[in-house]
């Protein structure tokens, strides 16, 4: 008999890790396939997050097409993930040219309330490497507004609400900041400033959300000051 591999985050991580180290992402993402395709899922690391993972290193190894494989097969899967598969398959498909198939995929995850903060992520780096920058800001906003456990409606609908001022009471996130876990800042702080970047890009005054930054640590026990 052979024993069967329980899938885990902390496999993952490492495998992860050794990757960003040695820079062989295609030997990651075959690790990360083969423990996809043959692991026992578990509540902590779902066979969706599994193959997720797998496609993003994929992407990393610029083997675009396998990636793609990976994410369908995360749809598929129909599991939870800790990022929409979607949205990765999207800048997959934009890789091989497939515009087409990659823009209806956009416009099918605008058209839903997000739900992961990485997903807003994800899909604001894509469309503003696609220089669309108004698309893009929507992306981050909805982002940082979940990480403040707010919950925004459908890209879609938020036309350019986010190229104005925002209410000061909505933008306050004070509070919120102070109560998440430092994963949860991290995650904040990478969509204030994508945020940050992006109004920067298209003239727009500093406002509120730009300021929370201030209230982020950049490390752990330090107090950032400055964007």
């Amino acid at each position: 008999m052979t024993d069967v591999a329980v899938l885990s985050r902390e496999a993952f991580d490492a495998i992860e890790f050794d990757a960003a180290l040695t820079g062989d992402h295609r030997a990651a993402a075959q690790q990360m396939t083969m423990l996809a395709d043959t692991g026992t899922q578990t509540t902590a690391m779902p066979r969706a997050e599994a193959y997720t993972r797998a496609g993003e290193q994929w992407l990393l190894a610029d083997d675009p097409a396998a990636a793609a494989n990976r994410f369908r097969r995360a749809l598929e899967d129909g599991g939870p993930s800790d990022v929409d598969p979607r949205a990765p398959l999207a800048r997959a498909l934009f890789m091989m040219d497939r515009a087409e198939e990659a823009e209806t995929l956009i416009q099918r995850l605008a058209a839903e309330p997000p739900r992961e903060p990485r997903t807003c992520d994800l899909m604001a780096e894509l469309l503003s490497e696609r220089t669309d920058l108004i698309g893009a800001l929507a992306w981050a906003g909805a982002g940082v507004e979940l990480c403040l456990g707010r919950s925004p409606g459908p890209v879609a609908t938020a036309g350019d609400a986010d190229t104005e001022e925002q209410d000061g009471e909505r933008a306050s996130g004070t509070a919120e900041v102070a109560a998440l876990p430092p994963a949860g800042q991290a995650e904040l702080r990478l969509l204030l400033t994508l945020r940050f970047r992006i109004r920067n890009d298209l003239g727009l005054p500093e406002d509120d959300y730009d300021r929370l930054l201030d209230e982020l640590p950049s490390e752990p026990g330090t107090i950032s000051g400055t964007l």
